[in-house]
């Protein structure tokens, strides 16, 4: 059997963790994969002001994560607010495997115009992580946006997005997945979730885009579970067939 990812859709209760945790757990219950992915701040919804929902990185979200990656003997993806070791508050994402490592991705872009600049730190470092031979590139939200930061450098297969991406921006969404996966010769991976917060809306739309720019998968606005087994020998056989990436550009990001 091939490498399985789960896309996870769900209505977050506003800030309320201990009820979300319980409502992920419940659908992952009978879900096998190898690679769960979960939206942005999956346990609390988008808190642009972190003071009351922050958590180390010894607290009870990543315990959690720790726990369901043993039991599901999978990897457990999400992004979730931390104030770090400085006392930087940081939008991470989590990449969870069943051994307990833990490797993580801090925000790149934050989303300056709803406030989140305010209060965060953005992140410096690209991330790749390897899991059962397949490559993820790491990324959250409003980095769908910025093209140059996700740009194919030969070292990953899936690039994960996972957002809270609001309802009247959605067209958007759907349009850039398929952008990142076809100008990188990769899997998309789009997590967001559906329902609302006190300010947003949210329509879902969670997919998972092949290399071509097709959807494996598309979830709609229902809260859902959704495994796709990706293909990595047609992705392999793809890349050698068209290798667009041989006439890229180089260039090196500055700070």
């Amino acid at each position: 059997m091939g490498h399985r990812v789960a896309l996870i859709q769900y209505d977050i209760a506003w800030q309320d963790v201990k009820k979300n945790l319980a409502t992920l757990e419940r659908m992952m219950q009978s879900v096998e994969a190898d690679t769960f992915v979960l939206s942005e701040m999956f346990q609390t919804g988008f808190a642009t002001d972190p003071r009351e929902v922050a958590e180390s990185m010894s607290g009870c979200t990543l315990e959690w994560m720790r726990r369901m990656a043993q039991s599901k003997d999978a990897a457990i993806v999400g992004s979730v607010a931390i104030i770090d070791e400085a006392g930087a508050y940081r939008n991470r994402m989590l990449f969870v495997k069943p051994s307990g490592e833990v490797e993580y991705y801090d925000k790149r872009h934050l989303f300056s115009i709803g406030g989140e600049a305010q209060f965060f730190d953005r992140g410096a470092s690209r991330r790749v992580v390897e899991w059962r031979g397949v490559r993820y590139l790491l990324q959250i939200c409003y980095d769908l946006r910025f093209a140059v930061w996700s740009r194919q450098r030969g070292d990953y297969d899936v690039a994960i997005y996972s957002a809270l991406w609001p309802a009247p921006r959605r067209d958007v969404w759907q349009l850039l997945l398929r952008a990142r996966a076809v100008e990188n010769q990769c899997y998309v991976v789009g997590v967001n979730r559906t329902g609302s917060e006190p300010q947003l809306s949210y329509a879902g739309d969670s997919a998972l885009i092949d290399p071509y720019g097709r959807a494996v998968v598309e979830l709609g606005e229902e809260e859902r579970v959704e495994v796709v087994e990706l293909d990595m020998s047609r992705l392999e056989a793809f890349r050698e067939k068209f290798p667009v990436g041989r006439d890229a550009d180089n260039f090196v990001i500055t700070e």
